[in-house]
């Protein structure tokens, strides 16, 4: 789709267009209007390096990752990377914020830049119900788990984050810690957070313990900024926790740090437990227990399935990976 085609479609000279989309005044308002709808239905972005030879290019595989201070994101992206280059294809990667609509954001490089195959690290499932049918290049998910929308160009991998989450909070009832705090994510149905804490309940409702969620949840985004100021308000609110559950190792650091800066002790006053498992928590202070996902499998498994898609005719895999408890210095048996 070039201004060409947006001037045959519309009706009006390249240069009515051309002034349209370069916001000149000397335009009348039916015809920005109307030139400006066809541009919204043909979903046309015009780009102001070289949108031609970019189009020209040979169709590269898309990689769209959600929250760039992710570093689980930034570990599979690496393995990613890596493992394409090795199979010839060439890739092209879009940061996007952890709230934004990863699929509206697929539907518009789809139509701007025709890659071969889609690749989301981490992903809302309601905006792909509502937003993947109008992709019809095969697609993988990495990171949750896309069974239940039945397209038959997704895959996915993923953790079992419910059941993760579940022998997370096991650990720490079997450490003897029964006033627990948990923060991060938010109670979206459709957000990975939600499934982690369908597995706290789970472990929490097994265990007899009690939960008030008023008082022992503080949502979060995905960061240590926000993993420090949601500590904050969760032991402001509580005093009496003795361990806090972090749903992702950003958050749980942050959270960390906001311990000892409120005069308290990590794990002596207040044990920290994360999740995802990456490289920097083995060496934090105390170096930090947390559930480790398995990095290389999500990588290759999503790689191998979207290159094989791309190639023939497949139908969509489903698939959870293995992950694991590592046990270290953060969490003290009472």
């Amino acid at each position: 789709m070039t201004i060409k085609d947006i001037a045959r479609l519309s009706g009006y000279s390249l240069g009515t267009v051309s002034r349209v989309l370069n916001n000149h005044p000397d335009v009348s308002e039916a015809a920005r209007k109307h030139i400006m709808q066809v541009v919204k239905e043909q979903g046309f972005e015009p780009n102001a390096n070289a949108r031609h030879l970019k189009m020209r290019q040979p169709r590269a595989i898309a990689v769209l990752v959600k929250g760039s201070q992710n570093m689980l994101f930034s570990d599979i992206l690496e393995r990613v990377q890596a493992k394409v280059s090795q199979s010839g294809e060439e890739l092209f990667v879009d940061y996007l914020d952890e709230d934004s609509n990863e699929v509206e954001q697929a539907v518009r490089i789809y139509r701007q830049r025709r890659p071969k195959g889609f690749m989301f690290l981490g992903g809302d499932l309601e905006f792909f119900r509502r937003y993947f049918s109008e992709l019809s290049v095969p697609s993988v998910l990495l990171t949750n788990n896309a069974a239940e929308l039945g397209f038959g160009n997704l895959s996915s991998f993923a953790t079992d984050d419910e059941r993760a989450a579940e022998e997370a909070i096991d650990y720490l009832y079997e450490n003897g810690h029964r006033q627990l705090g948990i923060i991060g994510g938010n109670l979206s149905v459709d957000q990975i957070s939600f499934r982690r804490l369908k597995g706290i309940y789970r472990s929490v409702q097994k265990n007899g313990m009690e939960f008030d969620r008023m008082l022992q949840y503080e949502p979060c985004r995905y960061s240590m900024e926000e993993g420090y100021e949601a500590a904050k308000r969760l032991i402001d609110k509580n005093s009496g926790l003795t361990a806090i559950f972090a749903l992702g190792d950003v958050i749980a650091l942050g959270a960390m740090r906001a311990i000892t800066d409120m005069g308290l002790s990590v794990p002596y006053d207040i044990s920290v437990m994360g999740f995802d498992g990456i490289a920097s928590t083995q060496y934090s202070i105390p170096r930090l227990t947390t559930i480790r996902q398995d990095t290389e499998q999500l990588a290759d498994k999503g790689v191998r399935t979207l290159l094989e898609s791309i190639s023939y005719e497949l139908p969509p895999v489903h698939e959870y990976v293995g992950f694991e408890l590592i046990k270290r210095e953060s969490v003290k048996a009472l």
